[in-house]
């Protein structure tokens, strides 16, 4: 059974240790409040534990804190690590050379991964990138972890950025996106609860439907459109108002402030 220690107790932590198999994993957490910590691990079925007591007996490493909290607390982890420990860090923004460099040991094995807030249901899209000193076994087993919650996509670090956009703030916009068609709904009748159960719904059935059909979405576009009909017009309306140029614009900004949060 290996042993999993996470550093941070938020809500993707916590999200991310209901998912896990206990007949798999013993899991370690540590918090800045200890008796707050082991409340935490009653309800997680974890064992709360000091940072140090955390570094020392686990195989892996989560740190789950804020990535302006993590270059303080990886110079306290560093008295204790040894090339066997494997981090992994779900911080944004800090690259796998700023980690090394922070950690103080040239040959760390750490693995980047990054989740997105559908991890607290289980449905977490996650990228996942490791450095050459990662054994096969720390990297099969962290990606068990992040599977526990949802999809682990590799891709190489220079497009960390880019996922954190379209994958890790994304859902905000997409939540956007929904509350402004439930408006809509509302604007033109529909009580807003109801508006937006419906509009829910119908965009997690057309993001399925991309996903079981194999189709491109203008496809889609393009069959849901009848000549001269309501849905062509309402997407007429959408082009002439900049919203496909809206998006990309709000995503560029999104991968420019990721790179910028160190």
């Amino acid at each position: 059974m290996q042993k999993i220690g996470f550093i941070g107790i938020g809500k993707m932590a916590t999200a991310i240790i209901a998912g896990l198999d206990p007949t798999r994993f013993e899991i370690l957490i540590s918090g800045r409040d200890f008796s707050k910590t082991q409340k935490q691990a009653q309800e997680l079925s974890a064992q709360a534990v000091t940072q140090h007591e955390l570094v020392t007996k686990s195989d892996l490493i989560v740190l789950a804190v804020k990535p302006q909290v993590l270059p303080k607390v990886l110079t306290e982890l560093s008295v204790d690590l040894t090339s066997d420990k494997t981090l992994v860090s779900i911080a944004a923004g800090l690259t796998l050379a700023d980690l090394t460099e922070l950690t103080q040991t040239a040959h760390q094995p750490i693995i980047r991964v990054m989740p997105n807030i559908n991890a607290q249901i289980g449905q977490s899209t996650s990228a996942i990138v490791k450095n050459d000193f990662v054994t096969d076994q720390a990297y099969q087993a962290t990606q068990e972890i992040f599977q526990a919650v949802g999809s682990v996509h590799e891709i190489a670090e220079k497009d960390f950025s880019t996922f954190a956009a379209i994958a890790g703030s994304s859902p905000a916009f997409i939540y956007m996106f929904i509350d402004a068609l439930a408006r809509a709904g509302v604007l033109h009748g529909l009580p807003k609860d109801k508006a937006t159960k419906i509009v829910a719904e119908t965009v997690q059935a057309s993001a399925e439907m991309i996903l079981q059909s194999g189709e491109k979405p203008w496809s889609l576009v393009d069959k849901v459109s009848s000549p001269g009909g309501t849905t062509v017009a309402g997407v007429v309306s959408l082009e002439q108002n900049h919203f496909i140029g809206t998006v990309i614009d709000a995503i560029t900004a999104t991968v420019e402030k990721e790179k910028n949060l160190k």
